[in-house]
């Protein structure tokens, strides 16, 4: 198949980039560049005939009908977003305008290009989305895909909003879409200003590990290159018009993960005294969401689907990328907003 990837040289764009180029696909990789871009993700790939780059922006309607015109895509893998919840609080305009605005552009062009080809049979629309979207839980209950929908924070209602659209143009006007709603992801590449870099990278420089609120709120951590295998599984196998949740059944108290994190920089790098000296609990985030967890029987009995990797052994690969590729995430921390708390100004 030729894919159209959006956001491919995002986290799990390009893992899902890098995926699907070793298995034989053709990839025409469409990104923005926005900050949490970064075209070294790709670089395994970036020789390779099969792969292709586009940038451009999926709130540029006319950039994309030429895309899906000069590329002639059999399938949309969809997973540019704005996705950093502290950033959705401080600035949630570009979240909708990303996030709603521009899968709406990305769901026309598609429909167009579908309609201008008689509709070929092999033709889809996957859109990735979160597990953000069905809001909190408590102690006990996971999420299914027939979860009722409740999203707390801009980023999250975006998300939701995108689902809505996807669903939409599937029933109204027959577009061929699958939608995935994953759980938390971690692994290589990770952009730093998510939990897992930040603990990394902090602890590696000295500086204090921010844990919001008690570190109480619970997420089920799925390695990225899992989400990735799932996706491919879903576009080639799922079936039209449902969604499927992937979850990496991981689940752990953020500063349980936390702690484990200080554990393995304790013997991979150690110092004097250990990391988890340089814990430091801060404020909760504004609607912060006290607990995820996904019910993956869906892929897992449709599809034959389930996570490969545990969260001990995803963390120990993770830490170990860091600790090789400092030459990748040292120059991303001048970025706008990395190192810098957000999403305090509710």
């Amino acid at each position: 198949m030729k894919l159209l990837v959006t956001g491919g040289a995002g986290f799990i764009g390009s893992a899902v980039v890098r995926l699907a180029v070793a298995r034989g696909h053709q990839v025409v990789n469409l990104d923005a560049l926005t900050y949490a871009a970064c075209l070294e993700n790709v670089a395994l790939v970036s020789g390779s005939p099969l792969y292709a780059f586009e940038q451009a922006d999926i709130r540029d309607r006319s950039a994309l009908d030429r895309i899906f015109a000069e590329h002639s895509p059999d399938a949309v893998m969809h997973l540019a977003a704005e996705s950093h919840v502290d950033r959705s609080i401080d600035g949630p305009g570009d979240f909708i305008l990303t996030n709603v605005n521009g899968t709406y552009n990305m769901l026309e062009a598609a429909r167009a290009y579908w309609l201008a080809r008689d509709r070929p049979d092999g033709f889809r629309f996957h859109h990735i989305s979160t597990d953000e979207v069905f809001g909190s839980l408590g102690l006990t209950g996971k999420f299914t895909e027939d979860t009722a929908y409740d999203p707390r924070s801009p980023y999250s209602a975006s998300k939701a909003a995108s689902d809505h659209l996807v669903r939409a143009w599937g029933e109204t006007y027959g577009l061929p879409v699958v939608l995935t709603n994953c759980s938390n992801n971690y692994g290589p590449f990770h952009f730093p200003e998510k939990l897992i870099p930040v603990v990394i990278l902090n602890a590696l420089q000295g500086k204090p590990i921010p844990v919001y609120g008690a570190g109480e709120n619970v997420r089920d951590w799925l390695y990225v290159e899992d989400h990735a295998d799932a996706l491919l599984l879903v576009l080639a196998q799922g079936r039209l018009g449902r969604s499927y949740n992937i979850g990496g059944e991981n689940e752990r108290r953020n500063i349980d993960l936390v702690r484990t994190i200080c554990a393995i920089l304790d013997r991979k790098r150690p110092k004097a005294g250990s990391y988890s000296d340089q814990i430091t609990f801060v404020t909760d985030r504004p609607g912060h969401d006290a607990r995820y967890a996904i019910d993956p029987s869906r892929i897992r009995d449709e599809l034959g689907w389930r996570p490969s990797v545990t969260v001990e052994e995803g963390l120990e690969r993770t830490v170990q990328w860091y600790l090789d590729n400092e030459t990748w995430w040292k120059p991303l921390q001048a970025r706008q907003g990395v190192g810098v708390r957000l999403g305090v100004t509710a």
